[in-house]
């Protein structure tokens, strides 16, 4: 028997039961780490240091450059310059400022995406855990 033919035999039987089919599973997409994601192919984000607990990564987004979905083990980040950036979580779409010389830590982001919408080059140093 073929998979679709055992697929379609398993619904059947469900229907017949009076039962709901079970939904198959969906693979979870591995996401790349904030190093490993770029923008159309190109990084964004270079490795400055590593050691077995931590790495320090430097990002730069120039005008209409952006981060494609990854994750983030805990990090620091500060901000060499500033900008406008457009950022995707579980949480929706929001705008932010990014003022040069800010910082800012999380415990971890399961996901998030962004893009440069101002008109200013957005750079700054991370250090994750690793």
């Amino acid at each position: 028997m073929s998979a679709g033919t055992i697929s379609r035999l398993a619904l059947a039987l469900f229907a017949a039961a009076g039962l709901p089919p079970i939904a198959a599973a969906q693979p979870e997409v591995a996401l790349p780490s904030a190093l490993e994601a770029g923008w159309k192919g190109d990084r964004v984000c270079a490795l400055l240091h590593e050691t077995e607990t931590h790495r320090v990564l430097r990002c730069t987004f120039p005008p209409g450059v952006g981060h494609e979905r990854h994750f983030h083990p805990a990090h620091f980040g500060y901000a060499l310059s500033g900008g406008r950036m457009r950022i995707t979580d579980a949480n929706g779409m929001r705008t932010v400022e990014i003022p040069t010389g800010s910082s800012f830590s999380s415990t971890g982001v399961p996901w998030h995406e962004g893009v440069n919408v101002g008109d200013t080059t957005v750079a700054y140093i991370m250090v994750e855990e690793i």
